[in-house]
C-alpha cells in the first residue's frame, strides 16, 4: 500500500504543477511534451490508486514497473540524486515481486476472487435444467 501511496504522491504534482514536472522532463532529456508529462501522471495516479485498494494489482504493478525502467534510464541517468538511483529501483523490485507475488488477503482482488470462487462452489450441486425435458 505504501508503494501505491508514493506512486500517487509522485503523480499529482503532473497536474498541479504541471510546469515544475514539464521543466523536469525536458531537464531529463524528453522532448517537451505536455501529453507525455500527463500520461505519466494518469498511469501514476491510477496505477498508484489501484495498487493501494488491490484491484488489477498485477496489471498495475506492471505500468508502474515500465514507469521506474523509464525514470531511472532517463532521470536516472541525467540527474542521479538517491531518488532516481535509490527510490526508483526500489520501486521497480517492488513492482516486480507485486508482479510475481499478486495481491495479498486485504486487496479487492482477493475478495472478488474468493466471492467468484465461491459463487461457483454453490452452483457446484445444483443439476443442470434440461431444457429439452420442460414443455
Amino acid at each position: 500500500m505504501l508503494a501505491g501511496l508514493l506512486f500517487v504522491l509522485a503523480g499529482l504534482p503532473k497536474f498541479v504543477a504541471h510546469d515544475v514536472d514539464l521543466a523536469e522532463f525536458v531537464r531529463y532529456g524528453l522532448p517537451p511534451s505536455d501529453l507525455l508529462v500527463y500520461l505519466v501522471g494518469a498511469l501514476e495516479v491510477s496505477a498508484g490508486s489501484m495498487l493501494l485498494v488491490g484491484i488489477a494489482t498485477r496489471l498495475a504493478a506492471l505500468g508502474l514497473a515500465a514507469n521506474m525502467i523509464g525514470a531511472m534510464a532517463t532521470a536516472g541517468i541525467q540527474v542521479g540524486g538517491w531518488f532516481h538511483l535509490g527510490v526508483a529501483p526500489a520501486l521497480l523490485v517492488t513492482m516486480i515481486f507485486l508482479l510475481w507475488a499478486g495481491p495479498g488477503r486485504a486487496s479487492l482482488d482477493h475478495l472478488l476472487a474468493r466471492r467468484l470462487a465461491r459463487g461457483t462452489a454453490d452452483r457446484s450441486h445444483v443439476p443442470p435444467v434440461d431444457r429439452e425435458a420442460t414443455p
